[in-house]
C-alpha cells in the first residue's frame, strides 16, 4: 500500500525551484510575465503521448489564460537529456521545467507508477496533476490522476477559470469545509 500526502484547496502551494533547458529557476506555484496566478501542469515524462498531446492542446489555451493572467509551467520527473528530446515532439511556448524528484512528486500528493518496462522510461515518475496557485501562494484548483486517461477538459477548465478569476462572481476556493 502506498501512502500519498493530497495538497489541500486552500492551503499553501510547496517551494519547489527546478530548471528549463535554457538553465534558468522556476519556482513552481509562481508567475512570471506579470501573471498573477500560476497553471502548473505536472505531466508524466516524454514516454507518454497523451501527455504530448495534452500539453500541444494546453497552447491553445495560452492566449486565453494570459488574458486572465494565469500563466503556465509544466514539469515532469524526466531528465534534461529526456526533455530536451520530448521538446522536439512538442508545438508550445510556455516553459518546461525537469528533474521533480520523487520526494517533490509526494510532497505535491501525486500518484507515482513504475515504470512498466526501460523503454517506457527509467525511473519512477508522477501520474498528471494540475495545480493553479492564486497570488497568496494558495491552492485555488487541484486535479490529481493515478493515470493518464483522467485530466480536466482544457475548455471546461479555462471556462471555470475565467468565472473564478471574475471579482464580479466573488467565487471562494473550494472543498474547503472542515471534517
Amino acid at each position: 500500500m502506498s501512502y500519498t500526502n493530497k495538497l489541500q484547496a486552500g492551503g499553501a502551494f510547496p517551494a519547489i525551484t527546478l530548471s528549463d533547458l535554457d538553465g534558468n529557476a522556476h519556482t513552481l506555484g509562481k508567475p512570471r510575465e506579470g501573471a498573477t496566478w500560476q497553471m502548473v501542469v505536472v505531466y508524466r515524462g516524454r514516454h507518454c503521448p497523451l501527455c504530448t498531446k495534452y500539453l500541444n492542446q494546453l497552447e491553445t489555451f495560452k492566449s486565453a489564460l494570459a488574458d486572465i493572467g494565469v500563466d503556465i509551467l509544466a514539469v515532469s520527473g524526466d531528465s534534461q537529456a529526456q526533455l530536451e528530446e520530448h521538446q522536439s515532439r512538442m508545438e508550445v511556448s510556455f516553459p518546461f521545467v525537469y528533474g521533480l524528484s520523487e520526494v517533490q512528486m509526494r510532497e505535491l500528493g501525486l500518484y507515482v507508477s513504475l515504470p512498466r518496462s526501460e523503454q517506457e522510461t527509467d525511473h519512477h515518475f508522477a501520474e498528471p496533476g494540475l495545480f493553479v496557485i492564486n497570488e497568496q501562494g494558495t491552492v485555488q484548483v487541484v486535479d490529481i490522476a493515478n493515470n493518464p486517461f483522467s485530466r480536466p477538459d482544457l475548455q471546461t477548465l479555462v471556462n471555470g477559470l475565467t468565472w473564478i478569476r471574475n471579482p464580479d462572481n466573488n467565487y471562494p476556493i473550494r472543498g474547503t469545509a472542515p471534517y
